[in-house]
């Protein structure tokens, strides 16, 4: 079955919605899961491999660390078995109560209806502010900063 529009979206709400048994049909057994950003301050980020894995980082971890999750799909794009999205996601941190509002990328390849390789980039900065409350103060932080020859931030 060629992977579909509505296929992926789909996934998505079963995502967004939680159910875990739901959620492992379409995730296959050794589904590669990496989110990028800081797991200190965002748990849910980081690599996951394995179905039991990824399950139990959306359907516990994201879970408590979030009320009211909800992705606004802007794009969606699918070609052969790949997909990608560009989204807003909106929650409530569940610790502190605040809203807390992102952008992100999302890249996927399915294999027979299931999701084998994901990759996600969000607006990991912001989101570390939102959650901590306040801006991050780079000027005062000087040993967690490598610059690049011409001064530019590569790495914290």
């Amino acid at each position: 079955m060629p992977l579909t529009h509505e296929f992926v979206l789909d996934f998505l709400k079963m995502r967004e919605g939680c159910n875990p048994a739901e959620l492992e049909r379409y995730l296959d057994d050794d589904v590669d899961w990496l989110l990028s950003g800081p797991v200190d301050f965002l748990p849910y980020c980081g690599h996951r491999k394995g179905k039991a894995a990824v399950v139990d980082m959306i359907c516990r971890i994201s879970a408590a660390t979030f009320e009211n999750r909800s992705f606004e799909i802007k794009h969606l794009l699918v070609q052969g078995d790949c997909a990608a999205t560009l989204s807003r996601f909106q929650a409530t941190h569940a610790a502190s109560k605040r809203t807390i509002s992102y952008r992100s990328a999302h890249f996927m390849r399915f294999r027979d209806s299931r999701l084998v390789w994901f990759r996600g980039l969000i607006d990991s900065f912001s989101a570390t502010e939102q959650i901590m409350g306040h801006e991050l103060d780079l000027a005062h932080t000087p040993e967690l900063i490598a610059l690049a020859p011409n001064d530019d931030l590569v790495e914290i």
